[in-house]
């Protein structure tokens, strides 16, 4: 399994939600790889820093980039069986390549106009992407989203834009919360805190999305 976070819109937690998913599917008895194609490193320092924490598991992680990734990742995912790819937040060469390669590709938007603008962009990129790779499965997944149960019509309205552009969209969604940033520090995930909520909302992305 190649698991791509990724889309063209930076700040919608691509990088966090990558780590995330790869800290519940770890825990859950599966070998997992972390490839970092974002040129910022996010994951990658993620990744360094839990590695000096000797209260959690490390996980390994990889810097890849440019417009051969596809074949580096797919190397890479015949000694790993779920490599775990964050591919940053902008349309770059290695993001298009990696989306040649990866069987399940989440995308996630942010229920603001900012984000639901770069729709007809993200469905340009998955149908070129798909003309090659056509078994691959994807999704859209609602994240930060407000906690205020007056913008729970904002959430609705916002999946509802990405289903008229062709796209699945995730029931399970990630709400604004501190403790997503919180737990960056030391290389954490929200798993490893005392958030229930926060938890939940990783574990629900992964069932529904990976089954797993």
């Amino acid at each position: 399994m190649i698991l791509l976070v990724g889309g063209e819109k930076g700040g919608a937690g691509k990088s966090c939600l990558a780590q995330n998913i790869a800290v519940y599917l770890q825990a859950n008895g599966h070998e997992v790889l972390l490839v970092d194609c974002d040129p910022q490193a996010t994951t990658a320092d993620w990744a360094a820093e839990r590695g000096n924490n000797p209260q959690v598991t490390p996980i390994t992680c990889v810097k890849i980039d440019g417009d051969k990734a596809h074949l580096d990742i797919s190397a890479l995912a015949k000694k790993y069986k779920i490599v775990v790819v964050d591919s940053g937040g902008q349309d770059s060469k290695t993001l298009r390549s990696a989306l040649l390669c990866a069987t399940h590709v989440l995308m996630p938007f942010r229920p603001k106009r900012r984000d639901l603008n770069t729709l007809p962009k993200a469905e340009y990129m998955i149908g070129m992407a798909k003309a090659y790779n056509q078994n691959m499965q994807f999704s859209a997944v609602m994240t930060q989203c407000p906690t205020l149960p007056s913008q729970v019509q904002r959430i609705i309205d916002a999946k509802q834009a990405c289903r008229e552009f062709g796209f699945s969209v995730l029931n399970a969604i990630t709400m604004n919360r501190n403790v997503y940033d919180d737990a960056d520090e030391n290389g954490l995930s929200v798993l490893e805190c005392h958030d229930e909520k926060a938890k939940a909302e990783i574990e629900d992305i992964v069932r529904e999305f990976l089954g797993v």
